[in-house]
């Protein structure tokens, strides 16, 4: 099929769905033609293919975006909404926590709303402090909710297949850092599971357990410590809830050793709760304690040289791993 990014994956399967589907439509403040497809391109030249009625520029107001889509959700259409950068969900929330996920169980399952938020964030392209937030923590919390985020260009092309196809809704986090990134194209139809993990690299010393652009640094540091006789097993999320218990336990009864790496700040993240749950439920296998990294707990700098510092950095996982093997 060739080499396609991820924004080119993304175009593909909401093209798809559209094209399958007439009550698939985008919302958002710059997805329409008139505003070039929107600032990273994901919607570019739907505008045109679908017209302006389901390709629909909104106001600059994320409260107005979300409520039009839990409306539009109930009335049996599939929405997918754009926000447009990751902080900004922080004006909507009441529409996100308290109707999209809550409508299904307050209704006694009678008003399923299957609503796709795509957002944006990644630290690393000096956007500061209220643009570069790993806020996946926030929804992982909420109940009813699905939260994604892919790796790869052909995880994000079936993922998000799979999102649209959701009765819930889902927050699709699309890392900036990851939209040229290419993979070979899965072709039409292709899904993803939600709440199905992948092993990025198989390994037999420790396993490290990431999702997002951080599974390219695990993968690159799985390959220079293999040169120095460590096996890092990585697991790829993909989905971060529900996340998928399953394949973590297997690998970390497997290897005896756990690491868990996000962009996230380290405090209260995603990596403690899975850290958690691999002490409770790996105890007589573990060969040393669970061990995080995260970003610092501080808001991202906008000065190149700071926001470098708040990273978590390949020099650190590789601390971590060779502390947590022996080999330091």
């Amino acid at each position: 099929m060739g080499q396609i990014t991820m924004t080119q994956a993304l175009n593909l399967a909401i093209d798809e769905a559209m094209a399958e589907d007439d009550g698939v439509f985008c919302l958002g403040e710059d997805v329409s033609a008139k505003q070039g497809g929107g600032v990273f391109k994901v919607t570019a030249g739907l505008t045109e293919k679908y017209g302006e009625h389901r390709i629909r520029a909104t106001p600059i107001s994320e409260t107005a975006i979300i409520g039009a889509a839990v409306g539009a959700a109930l009335a049996g259409q599939r929405p997918i909404a754009e926000i447009m950068l990751m902080n900004f969900v922080g004006v909507c929330m009441d529409q996100i926590v308290n109707h999209a996920a809550k409508l299904r169980f307050m209704s006694g399952g009678q008003t399923p709303c299957p609503i796709v938020i795509r957002t944006t964030t990644g630290v690393g392209v000096g956007f500061g402090g209220q643009h570069s937030d790993m806020l996946e923590a926030w929804f992982a919390h909420v109940a009813g909710m699905h939260v994604v985020t892919p790796s790869n260009a052909a995880d994000a092309r079936g993922l998000m297949r799979s999102a649209i196809d959701a009765n819930d809704p889902v927050v699709f986090i699309e890392n900036i850092l990851c939209y040229g990134l290419t993979s070979e194209d899965p072709g039409p139809g292709y899904r993803v599971p939600l709440g199905k993990a992948a092993i990025a690299r198989e390994g037999s010393d420790i396993s490290l357990i990431t999702y997002g652009r951080t599974v390219l640094d695990a993968l690159e540091v799985a390959g220079e410590l293999e040169k120095e006789g460590i096996s890092v097993e990585v697991v790829d999320l993909r989905t971060i809830a529900p996340y998928d218990e399953a394949t973590v336990l297997a690998s970390v009864n497997k290897t005896g050793r756990a690491l868990t790496l996000h962009e996230a700040v380290r405090p209260f993240g995603t990596g403690a709760e899975i850290a958690a749950n691999i002490q409770e439920k790996c105890w007589d296998n573990l060969k040393g304690p669970v061990r995080r990294i995260g970003g610092t707990f501080s808001a991202v700098p906008f000065a190149s040289h700071l926001e470098q510092a708040w990273i978590p950095t390949k020099a650190q996982i590789v601390e971590q791993i060779k502390a947590s093997v022996g080999k330091l």
